[in-house]
């Protein structure tokens, strides 16, 4: 049987540098193109001092990266707010599925922390920012992760992956049957899913105690992910006593992103104010 290509994805605009994070090669790699190999962009903070730290996770079903609308443009205004970004660039559909994604992400987490002396950030203030499918990916991270192998042969293995908090836009937490949805998440999942592969992947089900604080966005109008999934996420966070904000706009198609400047939906531009106001009051973000 033929191997899929891998998806390669054009770099956000204005990253410091580009990190591999495994220089030796992922996991499962099927290969050394581009599209093989998971890295983070760096936009570090400008000024001196440790910074909190947030790595933004892009969405496009699994199947490509928006990484400069829900990517770049986050880690920018992050780094206008006092805070070091990163862009990650994970491995995709239909080459890649589960749980190549997720490891990814949950080594970026661990390279992040365990570099956080020369990064200039604080090791427990990691955050991440996810988008549609990276929504998904960071509300995953968020709540299933561990705290390292001790004596790992790799120092980063040796160091938690838990993110400290968690920002989610319009990702689908649930695939449970009594919310409506188009797909089965082919691009993390494959063409023919079981029932045990879509619950492995339904955040709401492994919500616990431990998973990150969360702000959670989306809007009534959403018609590609049911804003449902929202409601449903809050509520399994709410009932398991995790920190949680919710705000679902009522205006705003799929795919918003900073929800800056679109058309006759000026409500929706509060978005990243929201965003700023929490992170501000947990400590994440300085105050202006």
């Amino acid at each position: 049987m033929a191997v899929e290509p891998a998806t390669a994805t054009k770099p956000p605009k204005g990253f410091a540098k580009a990190v591999a994070l495994w220089p030796n090669g992922a996991p499962g790699a099927l290969g050394d193109g581009e599209g093989d190999i998971p890295k983070i962009y760096v936009y570090p903070a400008p000024g001196s001092g440790v910074h909190s730290a947030v790595i933004v996770i892009p969405g496009g079903g699994y199947f490509h990266l928006a990484i400069e609308k829900e990517g770049g443009e986050e880690a920018r205004w992050l780094n206008a707010h006092g805070v070091t970004a990163f862009v990650l660039e994970y491995r995709l559909g239909p080459r890649y599925h589960f749980p190549s994604p997720m490891l990814d992400g949950a080594r970026a987490m661990r390279y992040v922390r365990s570099h956080a002396a020369e990064l200039g950030v604080a090791r427990d203030k990691i955050g991440l920012w996810g988008f549609s499918a990276g929504g998904h990916l960071a509300s995953y991270l968020a709540t299933v992760n561990d705290n390292g192998t001790s004596g790992a042969e790799d120092p980063i293995d040796r160091v938690s992956d838990r993110p400290d908090f968690a920002i989610v836009s319009y990702g689908r937490y649930t695939m449970d049957d009594s919310i409506p949805r188009k797909t089965n998440m082919e691009g993390l999942l494959g063409d023919h899913p079981t029932k045990a592969m879509l619950d492995s992947i339904s955040v709401v089900k492994r919500v616990t105690k431990n998973t990150s604080p969360c702000f959670i966005f989306s809007t009534t109008a959403d018609q590609t992910v049911n804003p449902m999934n929202a409601t449903a996420f809050y509520d399994a966070l709410k009932q398991a006593d995790v920190p949680v904000e919710l705000h679902i706009f009522e205006l705003g198609q799929h795919g918003t992103g900073m929800a800056q400047g679109i058309k006759g939906m000026s409500e929706i531009a509060i978005y990243p104010t929201l965003v700023a106001n929490w992170m501000e009051m947990h400590g994440w973000m300085s105050q202006e």
